[in-house]
């Protein structure tokens, strides 16, 4: 979307952080920084922490971390477009546009939701008080669905006429064909596209309503349920239903079911459990799943996951470490949806849930509560499928965790499986491991120094910033994060040109506190890079005798000058000559 670039900057600087975000969470101020329970999981020591003067936020929990505009785009669930525009509201800053086409896009679709509205209202009254709706609210009544339900949820009715909903909107064609409200039909009369269904409408994120779902009464011909189509303000494939209503939630539990149906969601929340979703009428897809990972990292799927079988287990094994969520399945009886357990005992749907196991171990036990283990034969070919089922998991701990539970299971020697247990090739596609481990994960002395160096350049750069050299940093990730520092006019700017891992510990360093001495973390930064050099050059005297007489003035000297530190004119001499010496170096 086409907001001016120094528009968002205006807005950037104008919000104080600390004011908007505690509308949503409790902040106290520790030091110079600001601190609270994170909005995005739960916890119960405070780990979220707010740099008020730069305007960044970092969790220590979770990992969240951003701006003042990430962070009302998360809270609020908004675009960027739209999370600009509430802080500009609130700042008082009109905003500029430079793409018209892009302001004309969002006027239209502000059109189509207030028609969608519309037609969410007019279905809801319908059921609630149309005498053609008596059937569709006998049926509900029949599901356990009061009045409370229907409610809440927004149900409607569509009615059996052709064209009751055009009729009553009065919107021009191309909005009712655009909405999937309505067609123009041959003779160039608005028709309805729902007729003689009960209507689940479907709200995006931000609660407007942009699709329906359809449901025909029993006995009724055709589909059983029939779904808006695909238009400028719904995607199935980046649409949950509920998840407007599930999302506080969801938050605040850590966790998300997912389900097939509207009516399974409509269960869960009647059962004490309002944090379920569902997909739109289409399988899982990575857009779900780069949605879900935002809201909660335990993700329980509450349908038959073994039914897709192996191109199903990939792709879950492969959001789970892209995304880096717990993905289990809710332990519901064989052939049961969770409308039918609540039901009948809503208490073991919730024990359904609490009981959900990790992917793989679901499947093994599928496999193996299938098998004859009463025999050797059956115990053979029941830890074959197993192998089979186990071999799909990409990562090699995790596979051998499982060959011991189903070694023993079938009655089988560990090692024999394992032999049998082929690596599986990496996947296509799949992102390699980092190579750069994050700074806090070592206790190297030379590391935590370097890293100080980089906080000290951060918070305090008249003393420090000047006075660093890249020769200065071993590690790939500092050293990548102080080129971004050294390379940018703020530090914002740093976080929007480093790459992801030097951009999240720029983010993180940007909301802790600075505890050492500028001079004493520059002292140690030289000495550690000297010793470097000192080891270096002897090395090079040893494989190479005929420069070892050239070489042994410079490791003289470099000797030296290493144990007058810290004195500032010994500092002074050798960062020049470390900068020589790694250029050479490279």
């Amino acid at each position: 979307m086409g907001i001016v670039d120094e528009d968002v900057a205006r807005v950037r600087q104008a919000v104080d952080f600390v004011e908007v975000a505690s509308e949503h969470i409790a902040l106290k101020k520790v030091g110079r920084r600001w601190v609270g329970l994170c909005p995005f999981h739960a916890e119960k020591s405070p780990s979220f922490s707010v740099n008020q003067q730069e305007g960044l936020y970092f969790c220590f929990g979770c990992q969240a971390k951003g701006d003042v505009i990430t962070f009302v785009r998360e809270v609020e669930h908004l675009d960027f477009v739209g999370a600009v525009e509430r802080l500009a509201s609130r700042a008082g800053i009109e905003l500029r546009y430079d793409d018209v086409k892009e302001g004309r896009d969002r006027r239209r679709r502000a059109v189509l939701t207030e028609a969608m509205e519309q037609a969410v209202e007019w279905y809801h009254r319908r059921l609630l008080t149309g005498a053609d709706a008596a059937a569709a609210r006998g049926y509900l009544r029949s599901r356990g669905y009061d009045a409370e339900a229907v409610r809440a949820f927004r149900l409607g009715w569509a009615p059996g006429d052709w064209d009751s909903l055009a009729r009553a909107l009065h919107v021009p064609d191309d909005v009712l064909q655009d909405t999937g409200l309505g067609i123009v039909n041959r003779l160039g009369r608005q028709q309805d596209a729902f007729r003689a269904r009960i209507m689940f409408p479907i709200f995006d994120t931000g609660g407007a309503p942009v699709a329906f779902g359809g449901r025909s009464l029993p006995g009724a011909e055709g589909p059983k349920y029939k779904n808006s189509h695909e238009s400028p303000i719904y995607s199935k494939s980046r649409t949950l239903y509920a998840l407007n209503w599930a999302k506080a939630e969801v938050v605040t539990s850590g966790e998300v079911i997912v389900c097939e149906g509207y009516t399974d969601v409509i269960a869960f929340f009647r059962s004490g459990m309002p944090r379920a979703v569902a997909t739109c009428g289409t399988a899982l897809t990575d857009e779900h799943f780069r949605m879900l990972k935002n809201f909660a990292r335990r993700i329980v799927l509450a349908y038959d996951a073994d039914a897709a079988g192996q191109a199903a287990a990939e792709r879950f094994y492969e959001w789970e470490q892209r995304y880096e969520v717990d993905l289990v399945v809710a332990a519901l009886p064989s052939g049961s949806d969770p409308g039918e357990v609540a039901r009948q005992d809503r208490a073991a749907l919730r024990t359904a849930v609490e009981k959900a196991q990790p992917f793989l171990a679901f499947r093994l036990d599928r496999v193996l509560g299938a098998a004859d283990l009463g025999g050797p034969e059956g115990r053979a070919r029941a830890a074959e499928a197993g192998m089979a089922v186990i071999r799909e998991h990409p990562n090699e701990f995790v596979r051998d965790q499982y060959v011991m539970d189903l070694a023993g299971r079938c009655r089988l020697d560990p090692d024999r499986l394992r032999a049998g247990l082929r690596r599986p090739l990496p996947r296509p596609g799949a992102s390699p491991p980092s190579r750069m481990a994050p700074a806090a994960a070592s206790g190297n002395d030379r590391k935590l120094c370097e890293v100080e160096a980089l906080r000290l350049a951060i918070h305090r750069p008249e003393e420090m910033a000047h006075r660093l050299e890249e020769v200065l940093f071993t590690d790939e990730l500092h050293l990548a994060a102080f080129r971004a520092l050294a390379s940018s006019e703020t530090l914002h700017h740093a976080i929007k040109a480093a790459d992801p891992g030097a951009a999240a510990l720029l983010q993180r360093l940007a909301v802790e506190e600075v505890h050492d001495d500028p001079d004493a973390v520059l002292v140690e930064l030289v000495r550690n890079t000297g010793r470097r050099a000192l080891a270096a050059l002897q090395a090079e005297s040893r494989e190479d005798p005929d420069r070892a007489l050239e070489l042994s003035a410079t490791v003289g000297w470099l000797t030296l000058t290493l144990m007058e530190l810290p004195a500032a004119d010994a500092t002074s001499r050798l960062v020049p000559w470390l900068v020589k010496w790694g250029r050479e170096e490279r």
